[in-house]
């Protein structure tokens, strides 16, 4: 892997430095891409003309977040992406070019490990991908379109389908063994308000076997077997509930599968889209 590619920092340095690193890039694309003509000269007076619109927004991210850490201040970190996207951990060759598990915090922001106090994993009440990748408990019938089509599982810029199946406890016992999950936030409960029967996948058998564990071979995962629990629907609307007790009866025997099953509480519960519309636990 080259070591060529021009950091923020270039940007608020000698900027005879930083005409040279553009020069040596371009050398390299032009070595490598004949087909296409570069220009170092224009280039670099682009970048050039925006190092005033971006300076203001820069700053030393590792020293930014440590003073924070130390004036006691409370820190929220996102991750971009789903666990099993994650360069190392995820359905490799199907994820992302990063790592989107917790070891991101660190790696990415430069806040260290011990500072890390509580990890939140969020998901949805129902399993979904997008793109390619061995997806186990998909639904590629009328229940998987409904779920789809219920919970506007469309991509917002591509407007592509994301696949969606029944939630998947061994991927989701997988990323706590990665992550491990402080709470969960269980997202679109409400998208199985209207159907009869519910699945749940627990385990995985191959050839017969049970596997302990979501396998890393790519090959293996497109053989196993989804054991799944059935649980009754609830056939009503959780939209309006804003406690826990307020659920229907089997809304919460399935939330209870989920925490039992992983040994997580869970902490937060989505009914809806509206900002409100969440169970606090």
């Amino acid at each position: 892997m080259l070591r060529t590619g021009l950091r923020m920092s270039d940007l608020l340095g000698d900027r005879a430095l930083l005409k040279e690193k553009v020069e040596r890039i371009v050398q390299d694309y032009a070595l490598r891409f004949s087909q296409h003509s570069f220009d170092a000269e224009e280039e670099y007076a682009r970048l050039e003309s925006l190092i005033p619109r971006i300076t203001p927004m820069i700053k030393d991210t590792v020293l930014y977040m440590n003073e924070s850490l130390r004036s006691n201040k409370r820190i929220l970190v996102e991750g971009a992406n789903a666990a099993m996207l994650d360069i190392d951990f995820g359905t490799y060759p199907y994820v992302t070019s990063s790592n989107c598990t917790v070891g991101g915090v660190c790696t990415g922001l430069g806040i260290p490990p011990s500072k890390i106090t509580n990890v939140i994993g969020v998901v949805k009440a129902y399993t979904t991908r997008v793109g390619a990748g061995t997806f186990p408990t998909e639904l590629t019938d009328d229940i998987g379109n409904a779920m789809a089509d219920i919970g506007h599982e469309y991509g917002v810029t591509t407007g592509r389908r994301r696949r969606c199946g029944w939630l998947d406890l061994m991927v989701l016992k997988y990323s706590h063994m990665i992550n491990g999950f402080t709470s969960l936030a269980v997202t679109k409960l409400d998208i199985l308000d209207t159907f009869q029967e519910l699945k749940v996948c627990v385990g995985y058998k191959l050839d017969g076997k049970d596997l302990p564990s979501f396998p890393a071979d790519h090959a293996l995962l497109e053989r196993i077997e989804p054991v799944y629990t059935t649980i009754k629907g609830w056939d009503s609307s959780t939209v309006d509930c804003r406690t826990f007790d307020s659920l229907p009866e089997q809304a919460k025997t399935y939330l209870n599968v989920i925490k039992e099953f992983l040994g997580v509480k869970i902490g937060w519960v989505g009914v809806g889209q509206s900002r409100d519309s969440i169970i606090v636990i």
